[in-house]
Order: C-alpha cells, then sequence, then structure tokens
C-alpha cells in the first residue's frame, strides 16, 4: 500500500468487517498494539454500564459498575490510563462527570464541577501526553435533544490538572469528540450540530487561542469522533449519514465510507433545520446497513486498520487504510 491516501480511496458498508459482535452501544472505541480493543458498553441496564474488552481471538471481558445505588453509569467517551484503568465521560439524564473505573468495576469521581458548576450529561474524556485530562460537554440544555438544533451553541471543552478543573472554549454547537495534532500544536472538535469541524491553538498553559473552522461538513453529515492518520489527515465520522469524510491538511474533504440512507438523512436535515429534531429522529438510521457510525481507531500491528464504534448496532465494523494511523497515548497501555 502507499503511504499518501489516494483520492480514489473508497469503501463501501459490504466491504466491512465485523470485529466484534455481542456489544452494547459501542459508541467509543480504543484499540491497542496487542491487538485488543475497548468499547463504552451500557449492557449492566438499570445496574450500571462500563467497558468491554475484546481480545485477539474473540474472548470479551465486559467491566460494569455503578455510580451510586440509584444512578446507573453511562459512559459515553472513554480512555484507558497507565495503571490499566479507565476513565469515562458520563451520559447520564441530567448529570454528568468524568470517573474513574478501576478492572474490578469500582467507579470514583474524579471531575464533577467545572468553573463551579456541576457538570452536565459529558460525552468525551481524554489524557493528552503531560497526564492532563480533557472533557467535553455537548450542552448546558436538559434534556441535551433541546440542542439539536442549528441556533444552539452552549457546548464547552474542559480541562484538569494540578492547578483544578476549568472551562478553556466555550460556545460550542454540540460539543463532541477531540483530537490533538500529530504534532500537539492544535486541538480540534467536532461540533456535531454545528454540522462543522473546529480548532483551537493550544498554548502550553492549557489555554487555547481562537477558534478556527477547519470544515464545513454539509447537509446531513453531524460529525461525532475523530483521529489523525500519520500524514495529518482527519479522519471524522458521522452520525445520520454514516459516512467516514477524511479532511486533508488542505482543508479539502474526502469521503472514504458511504452508509447513508438518503430518505432518512433528507427527512433528519429538515427537522434539523427547523428546529425540531426529537429523540426517536436519532433511535434509527433509517434503512442505512450501519448503526450510526460514531467514533473511529486505528489499530492492527501496523495501525493500518480502522474500527467503527457506533450507537446502535452491537458490532464493531473495521475496514483497511492505505495510510497508518498516528498512534495515540494508549497505544503501548
Amino acid at each position: 500500500m502507499s503511504s499518501q491516501l489516494p483520492a480514489d480511496f473508497f469503501v463501501t458498508p459490504g466491504q466491512l468487517l465485523v470485529a466484534v459482535s455481542g456489544l452494547h452501544r459501542p459508541e467509543c472505541v480504543l484499540a491497542t498494539v496487542d491487538g485488543s480493543l475497548y468499547s463504552a458498553d451500557w449492557r449492566g441496564g438499570v445496574a450500571g454500564g462500563g467497558v468491554a474488552i475484546s481480545r485477539p481471538g474473540g474472548d470479551c471481558e465486559v467491566v460494569v459498575g455503578q455510580i451510586a445505588p440509584d444512578r446507573p453509569a453511562r459512559p459515553n467517551g472513554i480512555a484507558l490510563r497507565a495503571d490499566g484503568s479507565f476513565l469515562f465521560a458520563d451520559l447520564g439524564e441530567s448529570l454528568g462527570g468524568i470517573y474513574t473505573l478501576s478492572r474490578g468495576g469500582a467507579i470514583a469521581p474524579l471531575i464533577t464541577h467545572a468553573d463551579g458548576a456541576a457538570l452536565l450529561p459529558s460525552n468525551f474524556v481524554c489524557e493528552d501526553a503531560a497526564g492532563r485530562i480533557w472533557f467535553t460537554v455537548s450542552t448546558r440544555l436538559v434534556p441535551r435533544w433541546k440542542a439539536w438544533r442549528a441556533d444552539v451553541a452552549d457546548g464547552f471543552i474542559g480541562v484538569h490538572d494540578a492547578r483544578g478543573t476549568r472551562i478553556v472554549a466555550d460556545g460550542l454547537g454540540y460539543t463532541n469528540e477531540i483530537a490533538f495534532s500529530p504534532d500537539g500544536q492544535f486541538v480540534y472538535v467536532n461540533e456535531t450540530y454545528g454540522q462543522r469541524v473546529s480548532r483551537f491553538r493550544l498554548h502550553a498553559d492549557t489555554s487555547l487561542g481562537p477558534k478556527e473552522l477547519v470544515a464545513d461538513l454539509g447537509a446531513g453529515n453531524f460529525p461525532d469522533g475523530l483521529t489523525f492518520d500519520t500524514e495529518g489527515n482527519l479522519w471524522v465520522t458521522c452520525i445520520v449519514s454514516n459516512r467516514v469524510i477524511v479532511i486533508r491538511p488542505d482543508s479539502s474533504c474526502q469521503i472514504v465510507l458511504d452508509g447513508d440512507d438518503p430518505v432518512y438523512t433528507t427527512n433528519f436535515e429538515a427537522k434539523y433545520q427547523t428546529g425540531s429534531l426529537l429523540p426517536p429522529d436519532t433511535a434509527t438510521a433509517g434503512n442505512s446497513p450501519l448503526g450510526n457510525i460514531s467514533s473511529l481507531a486505528f489499530g492492527g500491528p501496523d495501525l493500518r486498520t480502522a474500527y467503527l464504534g457506533c450507537l446502535l448496532d452491537d458490532k464493531i465494523r473495521s475496514f483497511r487504510v492505505p495510510v497508518a494511523g498516528h498512534p495515540p497515548i494508549h497505544w503501548h497501555r
């Protein structure tokens, strides 16, 4: 394979392989060098959610815990820590926060407030090379579906370090995943219901520069997950349209996977434009063969296998890519 992404590289849904099945809402997926896959999992039901660990050869272990007897854990974004434990962003009904999850299922709160306010349902969490914890909250509106419209931009990015917890970017259109550029100079963010990818210059003190537009993705495309390859291309997964879009360093966009149901997506976009989306609209992907793909992780021994998390299916699917992924911070953990 070439080290460059060909302009005609394209994968059909029928070419995808099933890497793992039998999961429960694997919204976020991580891969490590030993071939393991980690995904958020809600199979605990009222007893709580956790992380599914899928090993090469088919073995799967599920670590499940509760935040409180009357509050099940609802992991959305997850992170694998150096000691083998996990972080997760809790997507509760009215409360969120960042929690630790041990391999034995013990859950403890780590970040419950930012700038003095309790964290609302939380979307994503990750660590940087310095050990600082970054997280996102999509909206301050409760329930969250009230923010599924173009004229709401109240999501934010927060950071937690030895100096405390603070909001470093605010006023975002439904903040979703973030990713650091391979050179460490920028923080990229998906604004799902802004239908765009943005970025901020990252300063040494974790403050961020002004927001810069990376790409408007256009009608029907609602970006959820994002990750970089070694060539500086940004791979973005879109719910609703079930597309993977690659944004090159020059900001040009290339669709490399398209699982769209045009009728469903057109109707969804029309409701979005009129501010009339409701939870049942996101409870289906129409007739798409995919289940609202929500994240992408590069893995395999050469980092040239792309693994797809999703919201509405029990599977992690995969496909081979011509460019190696940028090794994530947890790659050797």
